[in-house]
């Protein structure tokens, strides 16, 4: 009898210590954060229902919903324009099919692969046609300079094929400028091309993969000019009847800082389908768990990660996995653990999800022009993109704000000890418009996040999930920190 009741009160010591345990996870919001929630929200984020989350399109309208039932379901605070939207405007271009690319070479025909063997530039324009090919080195007329890639060859009514970069040498020390697509585009039609060709610099330790992007700078569309990125050997298959090689062409300017540009004596045939906006309206997804100190309330921890990728093109899909469906997850996932603590922090906190980072930052520059209280009352804005992929721990912009950097070395050496020392200053990707504003940022990043950037390969099965999770803790933790007014507001540097 005395060995069944021992047995009992063992059993019933057990079961007490268990109840306790869970009942102290609860309690804990940083045990909110789970990798299988955020491999489940990149998942969907990242889905062909959201077709890659360009601004503008209904994708990303669908996951800007998707993101503000989450907040809802949180009982957060709508911050926005119109609950939790706060709209902006943006250029806008979608691409269907047809998408063709093909080299004619005499009587062979070389038919190539969207995704394989050239992509779309993002701002490409709406075509259709067979025309001769011009090779016009890095697609660069400069006069003020003494070089002009055009000066010598007729690309009227051509395609034109040049290097994507601009040179890493320099003449008399002078700047070349913008080395952005829609430049070198408009260049070009100036000229009299109707349409152009990009390739990666082939004499690169690694050359530029076939990337989907819409970054494209500044100037007004070439609504009737296509655009591509083609593969290194595309370019070779239309050089081969002059006898050359990309490398050897790229060598040749190089060495000399002279133009080498000519006919090439083969056609390419291009189709490309778009349909261009000057401006569409698209939206950040905004939301505010309020503090609970009658004067610390008034200030704000701003933490936010963009929402945007670069969609999809003639049916390629680019699902923006890590860049930025995991900044996206871990900020979902930091409000989670923020909603869940019984004791509220201190200081309010905003969660924002930008649109158009892909185009040039556009949602976060928006947001902070358009700020709900002064500047001064926004004592920190962390930033995360792109933590899912990799073997460690990146915190950007620590030489800025060292302070803040220190705060999360601090919970990392405790937690996780995954936090690489090397960091920068100016801010970086959505956190620059804040550090430009005077507002102390950090940018959270896995190390060697890089790989399937912007490629049809940036899915959710290439990512690591245990580090994942901890860089999303690290993040909430500093936070935390922050919002419970652990923290004085830096000057940065």
């Amino acid at each position: 009898m005395t060995k069944h009741i021992s047995v009992y009160i063992n059993l019933f010591f057990v079961f007490f210590i268990s109840i306790i345990n869970l009942y102290s996870q609860d309690r804990n919001p940083v045990s909110q954060i789970q990798k299988e929630s955020l491999l489940k929200n990149v998942s969907i984020l990242s889905s062909k229902e959201f077709d890659g989350r360009l601004p503008g399109s209904e994708g990303y309208d669908k996951a800007a919903k998707f993101a503000a039932n989450k907040f809802l379901e949180l009982k957060l605070k709508p911050f926005g324009d119109a609950a939790f939207f706060q709209f902006l405007n943006v250029e806008y271009n979608r691409i269907d099919t047809p998408v063709v690319f093909k080299s004619i070479i005499d009587s062979v025909t070389i038919d190539y692969e969207l995704g394989k063997d050239f992509v779309l530039r993002g701002f490409s324009g709406k075509n259709s046609f067979t025309l001769p090919v011009a090779f016009c080195g890095y697609g660069l007329s400069r006069p003020d300079l003494g070089y002009d890639d055009y000066q010598n060859v007729n690309v009227k009514n051509k395609i034109v094929i040049v290097f994507k970069q601009n040179p890493k040498w320099k003449i008399d020390d002078k700047e070349w400028g913008s080395a952005y697509p829609r430049e070198k585009s408009l260049v070009a039609k100036q000229k009299g091309a109707k349409g152009i060709l990009f390739v990666s610099l082939p004499n690169e330790d690694k050359p530029q993969p076939l990337i989907g992007s819409v970054m494209h700078g500044d100037g007004e569309q070439p609504v009737d000019f296509p655009q591509l990125h083609i593969s290194i050997k595309a370019a070779n298959d239309l050089l081969s009847k002059v006898g050359l090689t990309l490398s050897k062409c790229q060598t040749k300017i190089d060495e000399k800082k002279k133009p080498f540009s000519f006919l090439t004596r083969t056609k390419a045939e291009v189709v490309t389908t778009t349909h261009y906006q000057k401006e569409v309206r698209t939206m950040n997804v905004v939301a505010l768990l309020e503090g609970n100190d009658p004067v610390l309330k008034n200030e704000y921890v701003v933490i936010g990660a963009h929402l945007d990728h670069v969609g999809s093109q003639g049916g390629l899909l680019f699902p923006g996995a890590n860049d930025n469906a995991s900044g996206t997850a871990g900020i979902l996932e930091i409000a989670k653990a923020f909603a869940s603590d019984k004791v509220k922090p201190k200081r309010s906190v905003i969660f924002v999800l930008f649109a158009s980072e892909e185009q040039g930052l556009n949602g976060s520059k928006h947001f902070v022009e358009n700020l709900k209280m002064p500047k001064e009352k926004i004592v920190a804005m962390l930033n995360l993109d792109c933590i899912g992929y990799g073997d460690s721990i990146q915190v950007g912009n620590g030489k800025s704000a060292p302070n803040l950097w220190q705060i999360a070395e601090e919970f990392d050496e405790k937690n996780f000890k995954l936090m690489v020392r090397d960091t920068w200053n100016g801010g970086g990707a959505d956190a620059t418009p804040f550090h430009e504003k005077g507002i102390p940022s950090l940018y959270f990043v896995s190390k060697y996040s890089y790989d399937h950037l912007h490629l049809p390969t940036d899915t959710v099965e290439t990512l690591n999930p245990d580090l994942f999770e901890k860089i999303v803790k690290l993040a909430f933790l500093t936070a935390k920190h922050i919002a419970d007014g652990k923290y004085e507001r830096e000057i940065i540097k």
